[in-house]
């Protein structure tokens, strides 16, 4: 059996696959502490509080155990954000249908327009919208505005991998920023 540290150079697919032949959770968690901070802060982002995300993140762990084992994973980085999103979204939900006491006076200072589902909600209508406008892109545009922004890739890595020069990718970025720009508003509007 191989030791941590050889496991810290591995992709995250070619860890994710071992992970669901040998079902070693050494392995999952390696890939897991990679994203482990992302996670976070998606859970503090819809969840609003610190404890609750840090709890979060846990149960997102302990569910990753077996969902990993389940599904075949090609991006483990957005599978994971997708799947924190949408354990902090049933918490949400949850926590909505449990009993709350009214309290009187000035208890709590501000509460219009502060419910914490609606506000996830609405975050999660703009991330809905943002992926059709980059589904909408141009083929060029899609692939460096993920590289750059989802896969977190600098503009020389991005070259490397698609073959474009550097002015292309900075210009297909700015370009595909721009037109994600325009096609958010039109959604909003």
């Amino acid at each position: 059996m191989s030791n941590r540290k050889d496991f810290q150079e591995w992709p995250d697919e070619e860890l994710v696959s071992r992970y669901r032949i040998t079902g070693e959770q050494e392995v999952l968690a390696t890939v897991f502490l990679r994203y482990q901070s992302m996670i976070y802060a998606v859970c503090v982002k819809y969840l609003t509080d610190q404890d609750l995300a840090k709890d979060a993140v846990w149960s997102i762990y302990e569910e990753l155990v077996k969902k990993a084992q389940l599904h075949n994973i090609e991006n483990f980085r957005s599978w994971v954000y997708v799947m924190a999103r949408n354990h902090c979204l049933m918490q949400l939900r949850q926590s909505k249908k449990m009993p709350t006491t009214e309290f009187e006076g000035d208890f709590m200072q501000s509460v219009e327009n502060s419910h914490p589902l609606e506000e996830a909600l609405e975050r999660e209508h703009q991330l809905t919208s943002l992926e059709k406008c980059i589904e909408g892109l141009q083929e060029e545009q899609k692939q460096s505005i993920r590289l750059f922004y989802i896969e977190e890739k600098c503009y020389n890595d991005i070259a490397k991998i698609t073959g474009f020069d550097w002015n292309k990718v900075r210009s297909l970025i700015q370009n595909g920023r721009r037109n994600l720009k325009n096609c958010m508003e039109q959604h909003a509007a």
